[in-house]
């Protein structure tokens, strides 16, 4: 069977509780969460765009990750809301296979990303002098288009891969979304080759971007730990915590979900861990960045500011 290119010409998705009245209240978290996602990455992309003291590689490296985590989440969320309505939650099989496909390009980018960001700030926290001539607005651009453009290639293979596979008379997938787990426990081919491949690439993207994280922010916190006031300690770190905060909750549940040598997850579980790194995570990044962020903060209640001045004149 393998190798075959399925027939089966739409999915449909089990999603969540079949209760009628859970189903209306999960549309409404997720609503509201997914408006909230939308707006706080919208008005970080904004501040970023319209003040010039965030013209700044940190900051541009967060538009960046705002940008990426609204196209990320309404990968999954829109269908998602749509199919807690509907009486018959169906995806096509291209519809399923491009949701996959960007799933996994957006995912993938955002571990190069957030690596990009923890480079960055070892530059600016343990190499000051330095980090001016080594981060240019060049080296900026290559980092960033670099993790966008890679993050398309690691995409490709796996949807190709899942794309191939044949899928018997039951197309019901147990899963909110089309998902590598779910549609390789739907197969009936051989998947042996496929989740092996995608095993391998998983584990060498979220761990190599893991590691360099980790390497960064174990220098970083050496480095703050020579800084002689209690203060100065303070201010270093807070610039670099609500990153920390972003990738360990990132890292923890994709590694958990993706870096297995099977999928065989409960479904249950599955959907839960889903959950934080689709809906939750992309919530999160504008409020960690925003909330915890001076230099972010005092952008934005400039902004206010103006604004407020220009209706009153």
């Amino acid at each position: 069977m393998e190798g075959q290119i399925s027939t089966v010409l739409e999915f449909r998705l089990l999603g969540f509780s079949g209760n009628p009245q859970h189903q209306i209240l999960l549309f409404i978290v997720f609503l509201v969460i997914y408006i909230l996602t939308i707006l706080g990455n919208f008005i970080i992309i904004s501040v970023v765009t319209l003040e010039p003291q965030l013209h700044l590689p940190m900051y541009k490296f967060l538009k960046n990750l705002s940008f990426l985590e609204v196209c990320y989440t309404s990968t999954i969320v829109p269908k998602m809301l749509a199919n807690l309505l509907a009486e018959r939650k169906s995806i096509s099989f291209s519809g399923c296979m491009a949701q996959l496909f960007y799933f996994i390009t957006l995912g993938a980018t955002e571990c190069y990303l957030l690596a990009a960001m923890a480079y960055d700030r070892y530059l600016a926290v343990c190499e000051p002098l330095h980090y001016i001539v080594t981060m240019t607005a060049e080296s900026y651009t290559r980092l960033a288009v670099g993790s966008w453009i890679t993050g398309v290639f690691t995409g490709f293979l796996p949807c190709l891969m899942v794309s191939r596979l044949h899928f018997c008379s039951c197309n019901l997938i147990d899963h909110f979304f089309c998902d590598i787990s779910p549609l390789l426990k739907l197969s009936c081919s051989d998947t042996t080759v496929t989740e092996a491949v995608i095993f391998i690439l998983s584990l060498l993207v979220l761990s190599s971007c893991f590691l360099l994280i980790l390497v960064s922010y174990l220098l970083i916190i050496l480095s703050i730990l020579k800084i002689p006031s209690t203060s100065g300690k303070r201010l270093t770190f807070s610039t670099c915590s609500s990153h920390l905060m972003v990738v360990t909750i990132y890292y923890g549940t994709m590694i958990s979900m993706y870096v297995r040598p099977t999928y065989r997850l409960s479904s249950e579980l599955s959907k839960a861990v889903s959950v934080l790194y689709t809906v939750v995570t992309p919530l999160l990044n504008p409020v960690i960045y925003g909330l915890r962020n001076k230099g972010f903060k005092e952008a934005l209640e400039k902004i206010v500011i103006r604004h407020h001045r220009l209706r009153d004149y």
